[in-house]
């Protein structure tokens, strides 16, 4: 659980360092990172499960650098390893393609790996030691491979032996760096400096003794920068606060499963939202969830639908996606309803054998991995709303709240 002053990983700008087993990815990110990061060896296959490391580096700010397996690892775990791989270049903001200079199909490895990267990418050229001659032509080569990439391009040449080359991967990552990256703002324009918000906060088992859930501290941190007047209640003590106050808040926002309670108990003055449907613009695409969760209407007992939730903790009473909305979705449509849920990174590759899916808040991961989530879902055609948006709809006030 992150505490006040630090940034979630989540939030933090992800590089992930990809290449063929031996190409010296690891050896490029500790001379890169000033750290020992990752294990550096020979031995082919060093790298299984990505490793994820956050660290700050100027000067692009929170950061974490994920070292993946290589490619064309031929060890009996090589399948499930390039899983985890295509993982991680899934939860990219930018990737990072390290080859060797050496290499004489580095060329057809960078076409590949472009064609289905769709990111902002940094093609690095290393152990230009080793072979000099054979690092020129291959940059020269790249280079005029530039103009056919649709997204952000730069091409660097370097040693992480030596360490020539090594500054040049952080003005080349900032000119990669995505325009609007870290400038959202969960709560959006709905407030503004010395506007009262009104936290309606329902302190579920689902919170560990003496802390609050992830959306509660980031939400309550951006208001306080934001300079806002926050006052935080549960559900309970929601109407005595009203009571308490001068003026009604500006902005209420609460948990979903109690949208029903607060709507109905709210000043006609104050606008509505949860933290659900907030993350669900922050972390994803709230105009297609809104759109998609109309797809709740036509459900029947033969259709099958999947709940994809963030967190792996054990199943709760009570537990919002694994009792709470499954049953207002069967009361709402039968108990032939065929419901499935995954957690954590589990997500279908393809998943078009459902007819709805629906993805929690998403705290736990950054907004370019639920991106890639839902562009999954719009290959496949299938509708993807989040928590939030289904409650809010379950309960006919989707067009009466507010996002960011």
């Amino acid at each position: 659980m992150s505490t006040l002053n630090e940034t979630p990983s989540s939030n933090r700008l992800h590089i992930g360092i990809f290449g063929k087993t031996n190409s010296g990815k690891s050896s490029l990110i500790n001379a890169f990172t000033g750290q020992q990061v990752s294990i550096v060896s020979e031995i082919e296959g060093t790298t299984t499960d990505p490793v994820y490391k956050a660290m700050e580096i100027k000067p692009l700010g929170p950061c974490v650098i994920i070292d993946t397996a290589g490619f064309g690892d031929t060890t009996a775990l090589g399948r499930v390893r390039m899983e985890k791989t295509q993982l991680a270049l899934e939860k990219s903001d930018i990737a990072v393609l390290v080859l060797s200079a050496g290499d004489a199909d580095g060329e057809e490895l960078a076409a590949d790996f472009l064609k289905k990267a769709g990111k902002p990418v940094l093609i690095v050229v290393n152990k230009t030691d080793a072979a000099p001659e054979a690092s020129v032509q291959l940059v020269r080569s790249l280079t005029e491979q530039r103009e056919s990439y649709q997204g952000a391009l730069e091409i660097a040449a370097v040693s992480a032996v030596t360490g020539e080359g090594i500054p040049v991967i952080r003005s080349a990552l900032t000119r990669l760096l995505p325009e609007d990256f870290g400038t959202q703002f969960i709560t959006g324009s709905l407030v503004k400096e010395e506007d009262l918000v009104l936290l309606v906060m329902p302190q579920d088992i689902q919170a560990p003794k003496g802390r609050l859930i992830l959306p509660q501290v980031q939400t309550i941190r951006e208001l306080l920068d934001r300079r806002c007047h926050v006052l935080c209640v549960t559900t309970d003590q929601m109407l005595a606060a009203l009571d308490r106050l001068k003026a009604p808040p500006k902005l209420i926002i609460t948990d979903s499963q109690v949208f029903d309670y607060v709507y109905e108990h709210k000043p006609e003055e104050s606008s509505l939202t949860s933290f659900s449907v907030l993350f669900a613009a922050y972390k994803g695409d709230l105009a297609y969830y809104a759109e998609s969760a109309k797809a709740i209407g036509s459900l029947t007992e033969e259709s099958k639908v999947l709940i994809a939730e963030c967190c792996t903790h054990a199943p709760l009473a009570e537990d919002i996606g694994r009792v709470k909305i499954p049953r207002m979705l069967r009361k709402r449509v039968g108990e032939g309803l065929t419901i499935d849920l995954v957690s954590g990174t589990d997500f279908p590759e393809d998943p078009s054998g459902y007819d709805l899916i629906i993805q929690c808040g998403a705290c736990m991961f950054n907004r370019t991995y639920v991106l890639s989530r839902i562009e999954k879902a719009k290959r496949a055609q299938v509708p993807m709303t989040n928590y939030g948006v289904t409650i809010a709809y379950v309960t006919g006030i989707l067009d009466k709240i507010v996002h960011g």
